[in-house]
Formats: C-alpha cells, structure tokens, sequence
C-alpha cells in the first residue's frame, strides 16, 4: 500500500479534524515502523494543516518515531525507579547480545534498542517494551531470552 492510500484510509476512518493528528500518525506508524517525511507531507495536506505542524507533533512523542526503526522495537524503561533495579545491566545485556548502542538498529533491520522515560510500570521494574508488549521484573538473563522469542518468530 502507498503512502498516500495509507493516510487516505486512515483519515476516512478518523475524520479530517485536527483532533484526528494522534490517531492518523499512530496508524501510520502501526503500518510502517515510522513516519517518513513522505508521510507526514501527506497527512498535512489530508488534514489541510502545516507541515510544521504534523512534525512538531510527530517528533515531541517518543512513540512516534521520524526514523526508520527496526522490525522489533525494544524500549527499556530509564526512570530513577528502574534504574535503581537494574536498567544499566539489562541495557547493557541486550547491547551485547546485539552487538548495537542504545538509539541503533541491527544490521539486519530485526531489533532497535531505545529507552523510554516512564513505561508506567515503576512497581515492577525494570521493564521493558518490545513493540507493543510489556515485560516487568526483568534481569539481564531473562530479557535476552525474551528478545530472542521474538527473533524466532519470522
């Protein structure tokens, strides 16, 4: 599917109103991994807003990314809190395992590995994020074991 037929169908199912930004530009996301310039053009002009506009929006949330990202996005929880319980150890065993920093992607497109400021899940960290699923109460040994479920899956 295009770009442009993408963001049509998006906003048919979401209305062209600018209350409708958030859930068009996360569709777009769900569908591509990111929001290209190509699509953010395209949604300014569906919405008949600024192209400012739709990128200042796209790049001040953390989950809409404006880069190209893995195929699994793995985002470890940064606040004091899981921080105190063992984020470091889990950043740098997923680092290792992946051979990539933190803000990188595989050589093979399969994993990104970023951090988050609050997964809201302060009572059961560290946690992590991989796509659209939590992962609380980890160590370094059971995050690697859950990131590979995830590479086992194509």
């Amino acid at each position: 599917m295009t770009t442009d037929l993408l963001v049509k169908e998006l906003v048919d199912k979401n209305g062209k109103c600018r209350n409708s930004l958030m859930p068009i530009l996360q569709g777009i996301v769900q569908k591509e991994h990111y929001l290209s310039e190509e699509a953010m053009l395209a949604v300014a002009r569906e919405l008949d807003l600024s192209a400012a506009d739709v990128y200042g929006t796209a790049s001040f949330y953390t989950f809409l990314d404006t880069v190209p990202r893995g195929q699994n996005i793995i985002r470890v929880c940064k606040t004091i809190t899981c921080h105190m319980k063992g984020k470091d150890e889990i950043v740098n065993a997923i680092c290792n395992h992946l051979k990539i920093k933190v803000g990188e992607t595989t050589h093979d497109k399969k994993y990104t590995l970023l951090t988050a400021n609050c997964l809201g899940w302060c009572h059961k960290g560290p946690v992590m994020l991989v796509n659209d699923d939590v992962y609380p109460d980890l160590t370094p040994d059971k995050a690697l074991e859950i990131i590979q479920t995830y590479g086992k899956e194509e």
